[in-house]
């Protein structure tokens, strides 16, 4: 079989002045292109880098392949750049892995995602979006620490980007514990990110995520904690941890947790993985306080580096090959 790889890479090269140094997290390195078309090619399909934007339009116009492996994020700051790729594909009739543009869109945008969770019963944290102003804030902050309590919120609380992903925005200061810092916290992710700020109540809990593959059934690959290596009740799985992970974090798969709390988080991430609308894959992330998972994001386009991606992680752990777990993508994708 023919199979488009639809990726964005990294740009080489100094980024634009004043933007911030995670702008290109969710990107694709040429390593995960790379791994993604061997583990593709030891199934016997011949694989066409198809890149993403016009390149990859140009591509399916003249050529179409018999099925796209889609890995592509997307450029900019909309929430429908997720959703770029499997567009293309149903106007083409091209078969596409993963997720329909609707549920990518979705998904990325966390306030939408969260409410669609919560209305099937999932629990999420409290909180609510701060809109993107038209012009820059120059207001007065002291009036931010009120916004809290009309939402039902106490300090402290979370912020972050509404609409990215690979943890970009969220650092160890968007933990707010002080009202000062409140106001200023949002603006700076204003004017970084260009969208809105969700602001969320801070679950001290155990970091979970889970992986799962296939429709029809859909199966839980397996859950992973994400242990902090100096213990606090204020950890956040951050950008700066996640670049240094190996020295500030250990993964537990399968986590050790009492047998109702896992089942919990199985059925939590299921729910969530349908009520979304996801396809062939996805990995979601949860906070468990006192025995309940509450819902943090949904990743239906998650990371697949052979070595470092989250759900890598859970396959090998589960002794699962990279190799079968791209080739169970592709079942589940031309099972549809």
């Amino acid at each position: 079989m023919r199979i488009g790889l639809a990726f964005t890479l990294k740009p080489d090269g100094p980024l634009p002045a004043g933007a911030p140094d995670d702008l290109h997290e969710e990107f694709d390195s040429p390593a995960t292109v790379r791994g993604l078309a061997e583990a593709l090619r030891s199934h016997g399909h011949e694989v066409i880098e198809l890149g993403d934007g016009v390149p990859l339009l140009n591509a399916l116009i003249a050529d179409p392949p018999d099925l796209v492996f889609n890995i592509a994020e997307g450029s900019g700051t909309s929430r429908n750049r997720e959703s770029r790729v499997p567009a293309v594909c149903e106007m083409l009739g091209i078969r596409c892995t993963g997720s329909d543009a609707l549920t990518l869109g979705l998904a990325l945008d966390k306030d939408m995602a969260r409410r669609i969770v919560a209305d099937a019963g999932v629990a999420v944290p409290r909180g609510f979006a701060m809109p993107l102003p038209k012009a820059a804030y120059t207001g007065d902050f002291a009036e931010f620490p009120a916004l809290l309590a009309i939402h039902g919120l106490e300090l402290p609380v979370i912020a972050k980007p509404v609409c990215e992903g690979s943890s970009k925005g969220i650092r160890s200061k968007c933990l707010i514990e002080r009202p000062d810092d409140l106001g200023p916290a949002i603006a700076e992710l204003w004017a970084n990110y260009r969208q809105a700020v969700l602001v969320e109540e801070f679950i001290a809990g155990e970091e979970v995520t889970v992986g799962l593959v296939g429709n029809d059934p859909t199966d839980v690959l397996g859950a992973m904690r994400v242990v902090p290596k100096t213990p606090t009740d204020r950890f956040v799985y951050s950008l700066e941890v996640k670049r240094n992970w190996e020295d500030m974090v250990s993964y537990e798969c399968p986590p050790e947790m009492p047998y109702a709390v896992l089942r919990a988080i199985d059925e939590a991430a299921l729910t969530s993985f349908h009520a979304l609308g996801c396809r062939d894959l996805a990995r979601i992330d949860f906070r468990i306080r006192d025995g309940i998972p509450y819902f943090i994001e949904a990743n239906p386009l998650p990371g697949l580096n052979p070595i470092t991606s989250d759900l890598v992680l859970i396959s090998k752990a589960l002794e699962i090959p990279y190799e079968e777990l791209i080739g169970r993508i592709v079942v589940a994708a031309m099972g549809r």
